[in-house]
């Protein structure tokens, strides 16, 4: 008698305490669970023993990338029921450490009981491999080095530019946009990220002839809408070799080279400053924590007295022990290897503890929402097209950590903000007018 399905949702309640909230269809196409909803598909035993060599987001992340784990229907849905369950246990649950529950787990008998009961369920096997989209970690050494920082780089960014292409739009710009009209009102991706550029280049008070520099300037865009749309001498920097060869076709094609230069280099090898403006615009989440005073720093020496600096970054809510802060399993092995979040008013500290006079700050996390969502529907439009360019797991990874990220904004577990911030120099003129936004006029 096939009864995978039952089983397992018997299994998953009785290990969660709670109704599972999806529908699951198991390898023996047996079916459990309340009915019209989001189906969690289990299509091999593999997904099952993935889950028992790496109990836990790693595991489902990798059965889900391998192929072996789906969801039929609305997959925002599916993500938003099994959110409460797998990924917001509650606080208590969230700071424990991985020792203290595996330890835990050991000396639960309904746990070891689980645990007896998948093995039957899943057969014995080995491990199975990890997909080869994950990061191997062939790096070694201290975290956000000039190697390991451009390694960690070309993993996330160096998967094809065509395949940017179908999922970003004609924009191609990779950070959230800004929406004066929401979709529903007839505003488009385009159109707000083009606003999302020019509110930038209006805050930065770009003039004729300045220069700007834009530190992760990804495939060029923010440097050609300020050097066509207000006239600055802009240099773009980045880590990725595909994006910088796209940026400089992008360029040429423009007949901007004369006014913009595209450089693949870290911030900290920037000797040829100073300049009247900085944007770094969804580039500092692969600062790290380590070396954020360092970037600061850096930005700090490298603007002239009363120039500007941008800063467009994505935050995370505090913890109540930042000590115990750790990076999503799923993001930091499939999506920005080493990338690490910081609450907003730690980001504004930081810039304040290097010499910055932050001005403004926006938070703009619905429009993120907004844009993933953008994102995504590009991506499942051209299904096909992106698994050819690049790979279903690579895909597959995208869609996940896209629809997912989209609810995280949406929940207020994360958010984003343009800070302002000005070398003021010292006597106190900051070139700022009394109304500092009227920018958004």
């Amino acid at each position: 008698m096939a009864d995978a399905a039952r089983r397992l949702t018997a299994l998953a309640e009785e290990v969660l305490g709670a109704p599972l909230p999806v529908r699951i269809r198991a390898w023996d196409h047996s079916e459990a669970g309340p009915p019209h909803t989001p189906v969690l598909v289990l299509r091999h035993r593999r997904a099952l023993h993935r889950l028992l060599w790496k109990p836990g987001e790693l595991g489902l992340a990798r059965a889900w990338v391998a192929g072996d784990l789906d969801i039929e229907g609305d997959l925002y849905e599916a993500l938003d029921l099994m959110a409460g369950l797998l990924w917001e246990r509650g606080p208590a649950a969230q700071r424990q450490s991985k020792a203290a529950a595996a330890l835990k787990a050991l000396r639960d008998p309904a746990l070891r009981s689980a645990a007896r009961t998948l093995i039957g369920l899943a057969g014995p096997a080995l491990p199975p491999a990890p997909p080869r989209e994950e990061a191997r970690r062939v790096w070694r050494g201290p975290l956000h080095t000039l190697r390991r920082d451009k390694e960690a780089i070309s993993h996330h960014y160096d998967v094809g530019n065509d395949f940017y292409e179908l999922v970003l739009g004609p924009s191609m710009v990779y950070s959230c946009a800004y929406w004066e009209r929401p979709p529903a009102e007839g505003g488009t991706l385009e159109d707000a990220q083009r606003a999302k550029l020019d509110l930038v280049c209006r805050k930065l008070a770009l003039r004729p002839g300045q220069r700007l520099l834009d530190v992760g300037c990804g495939w060029g865009s923010m440097v050609l809408h300020a050097a066509r749309e207000y006239g600055v001498r802009a240099v773009g920097i980045t880590l990725s070799q595909e994006q910088a060869a796209y940026a400089r076709k992008r360029v040429a094609d423009a007949g901007l080279t004369d006014q913009v230069e595209i450089r693949v280099q870290d911030y900290r090898e920037i000797a040829d400053g100073p300049y009247d403006a900085i944007s770094s615009i969804g580039m500092a989440e692969h600062v790290g924590s380590a070396r954020y005073a360092e970037y600061a720093a850096d930005l700090h020496a490298l603007l002239k007295p009363g120039g500007r600096l941008l800063n467009h970054q994505i935050a995370r809510r505090p913890e109540p022990d930042e000590e115990a802060y750790h990076v999503d399993e799923f993001i930091d092995r499939y999506v920005f290897p080493d990338g690490e979040l910081a609450p907003v008013g730690r980001t504004v500290a930081q810039l304040e503890e290097a010499g910055f006079e932050v001005r403004d700050v926006e938070a703009i996390r619905e429009h993120y929402a907004l844009t993933l969502r953008g994102w995504v529907a590009n991506l499942e439009a051209h299904w096909k097209q992106a698994v050819r360019l690049t790979s279903p797991g690579r895909a597959r990874v995208w869609r996940l950590y896209m629809a997912a990220s989209a609810l995280s904004f949406e929940r207020n577990r994360i958010g984003v903000n343009q800070v302002l911030a000005v070398r003021t120099p010292e006597d106190g003129t900051s070139g700022m007018r009394l109304r500092s936004r009227d920018w958004l006029g």
